[in-house]
């Protein structure tokens, strides 16, 4: 696991009210940018709509066993989530104590607009790829569409019993230009990563939005891995 650093961080917007709209016919200088006009100077500021502490996204899992999506293995979100791709990879490595496997790493926002990444390996990310070669002849990418994910409930035999598991499958539709324009806009100017998942041994298959800050870059990663070694704890369930 990388070292943590002190790291600055980007901190949501409250919704601009009908009021400020109309006071303010001015565009903001980024899609992600929600601009408020003091109404005594009338003086104008941009504060960016998402909140982010760059390395340490909010995570959101999917526990596989259960077919339910949880914040931090706590507060349980459900059995489906819906949102637009702020930025993936998919890439094969031996993360959280896990062996080495291939995974899908998927940074988006949550209602609260708060950056959250989640994670998916196994058949999950066969479907995945599936969906991402579907979405090329539609002339689309992920990072354009409404993902919908639901965990598909599976029969298997373990020991003489049966056992139950869950994949999660993709469905999609085209999202909002604006929205996709935000997110987009925001991957250009934040490095989205998370630092649990660095390791300096990823062969990476797909990428999209998503970029490290040239301390973690492969060859800076292992050196300081090497330097420094870290024990990485199994904290998601897959």
């Amino acid at each position: 696991m990388a070292t943590a650093t002190k790291t600055a961080a980007v901190k949501a917007a409250p919704a601009a009210t009908p009021t400020t709209e109309t006071a303010n016919p001015h565009q903001p200088s980024r899609a992600y940018m929600v601009q408020s006009v003091d109404e005594e100077t009338g003086d104008l500021t941009e504060t960016p709509r998402f909140r982010y502490l760059p390395g340490h996204p909010k995570q959101i899992r999917a526990d596989l066993k259960a077919g339910v999506f949880n914040v931090n293995g706590q507060t349980v979100l459900g059995k489906t989530i819906s949102f637009i791709p702020m930025a993936l990879r998919i890439f094969t490595d031996n993360i959280l104590n896990m062996g080495r496997k291939t995974w899908a790493e998927i940074y988006f926002t949550d209602p609260a607009g708060h950056v959250c990444a989640v994670l998916f390996h196994g058949y999950s990310v066969e479907n995945l790829q599936k969906l991402n070669a579907e979405l090329f002849y539609d002339d689309l990418a992920l990072s354009e569409v409404l993902l919908t994910i639901t965990p598909a409930k599976k029969q298997t035999e373990k020991d003489g019993k049966p056992a139950t598991y869950y994949i999660a499958e993709f469905s999609y539709v085209p999202a909002e230009p604006a929205e996709v324009q935000a997110r987009r806009e925001f991957a250009e100017d934040f490095d989205l990563y998370r630092e649990e998942t660095l390791t300096g041994t990823a062969e990476t298959r797909i990428v999209q939005g998503y970029r490290l800050p040239a301390r973690y870059q492969p060859e800076q990663l292992q050196a300081q891995l090497a330097a420094a070694p870290a024990t990485q704890e199994a904290t998601d369930t897959q």
